[in-house]
């Protein structure tokens, strides 16, 4: 089975597609916003990278969620909830972690179907 990647970079791509299985790296919104404002512009840019692999967000298999504070579950889940589509919830995971730096407070990592 081949791998294709898309928008690769020296340490990872962010996309790649083995199969019918696509799966995006992890998605931090910009620095700076509160959680509420980095979930809408994560789920923006999933929108847009599962598009650019031939697929969208009602083929999502699962979702994997890290919070820099569960405080902030409540105010992720309010912006997730707008977007998720229902009848195609994916399985799912929230936890915390110490992100990448301390202005993010949100990554999400996806893996769908095409």
């Amino acid at each position: 089975m081949s791998i294709r990647r898309i928008d690769v970079g020296p340490r990872m791509s962010q996309i790649v597609i083995h199969g019918n299985t696509v799966y995006l790296a992890g998605q931090v919104g910009e620095p700076g916003g509160n959680v509420g404002a980095q979930t809408k512009q994560i789920l923006a840019a999933i929108d847009e990278l599962l598009a650019k692999a031939g697929t969208d967000k009602t083929k999502i298999l699962q979702a994997i969620i890290w919070l820099a504070d569960m405080s902030t579950f409540a105010e992720m889940n309010a912006e997730w909830d707008k977007w998720v589509p229902q009848g195609h919830t994916p399985a799912r995971a929230t936890g915390e972690a110490k992100l990448a730096g301390p202005e993010y407070l949100v990554e999400i990592i996806i893996t769908a179907a095409i």
